[in-house]
């Protein structure tokens, strides 16, 4: 019997990968692939991810504020060195915040022609415990900070930490977003029961800071990682789609240590005739333009 305080899950409906029409992904490729760069800004008197918890609640804490901030000091100019090298374009959360603090990322991100998601203000402050009005004033604000930095509006979301609150599809609807991220339940898009709002993969587990931070990889372990689950998203994809998200974080993937196998990586990717290595905005328009076909 169903517990009458549970709410039932009307956000989306449960729809076996195996009973949906066949996607088809530009050029017959067969899995599309995108890199989700985490481009964030964390607080300096706030607790947020940490490489070391012993510290963790110190304010300042500059073990772990420090480790953060590498990311937008020297990690994420690594990485697009590597990305240029393999002619990639990054799927960018966005922190506004990010936008406002660090205009030289998004001048070298504006160069490079980057998608551009909304992920919330900061990520020291997770998107939780609003009610609707004051969730629809936040979200604006993050959206026309997002889009007055970068030149275009988002049509994307993932909250930081991957967290929304139930009113946040249809808030993002009136702003004119029309995708998120942060149901890492599927291997292919799918509509949610908001109108024109659907769900575009992201992993919580193909995630550097999971795969190096919370299993601790190597990086050759890490390269493996992404070839078992291109390997694996291919062979799925003989009838229908699929969509392989790298999630990567500057201050995780952006250690010098790590700089060759995330460019191993790269050419790993780059070099497969079956993937369509693309951003999730160009997934999403894909994925919309067969419902439209469907419909």
């Amino acid at each position: 019997m169903t517990n009458a305080r549970t709410p039932r899950n009307e956000i989306f409906d449960y729809s076996p990968i195996t009973e949906r029409p066949p996607i088809v992904w530009p050029g017959g490729a067969r899995v599309a692939a995108y890199i989700g760069l985490n481009v964030e800004h964390y607080l300096i008197d706030r607790p947020s991810t940490s490489i070391w918890p012993g510290t963790a609640d110190l304010v300042p804490d500059p073990l772990n504020y420090g480790w953060r901030d590498y990311g937008p000091r020297v990690g994420i100019w690594r990485m697009i060195q590597s990305m240029d090298r393999h002619s990639v374009r990054a799927s960018v959360l966005l922190n506004s915040a990010a936008a406002e603090h660090y205009p030289q990322i998004i001048e070298a991100g504006r160069d490079r022609d980057w998608a551009w998601l909304a992920h919330g203000q900061t990520n020291s402050i997770l998107h939780a415990g609003l009610d609707r009005d004051e969730e629809r004033r936040v979200l604006t604000e993050i959206v026309d900070t997002i889009a007055a930095a970068t030149g275009r509006r988002p049509s994307g979301w993932m909250g930081p930490g991957m967290t929304e609150t139930f009113n946040t599809p249809q808030l993002l609807a009136e702003l004119g977003l029309s995708y998120v991220l942060d149901w890492t339940n599927d291997d292919q898009p799918y509509p949610l029961n908001t109108p024109d709002v659907i769900s575009v993969p992201y992993s919580a587990e193909v995630n550097d800071n999971m795969l190096f931070g919370a299993k601790g990889l190597t990086g050759p372990e890490f390269v493996q990682v992404v070839k078992d689950q291109y390997e694996q998203l291919r062979a799925d994809s003989e009838h229908s789609g699929r969509v392989l998200a790298l999630a990567l974080h500057p201050f995780v993937t952006g250690q010098a240590f790590r700089a060759k196998y995330f460019d191993q990586v790269l050419e790993y990717l780059t070099a497969q005739p079956d993937i369509w290595l693309t951003t999730s905005d160009e997934i999403a328009e894909h994925y919309r333009s067969t419902l439209n076909d469907q419909a």
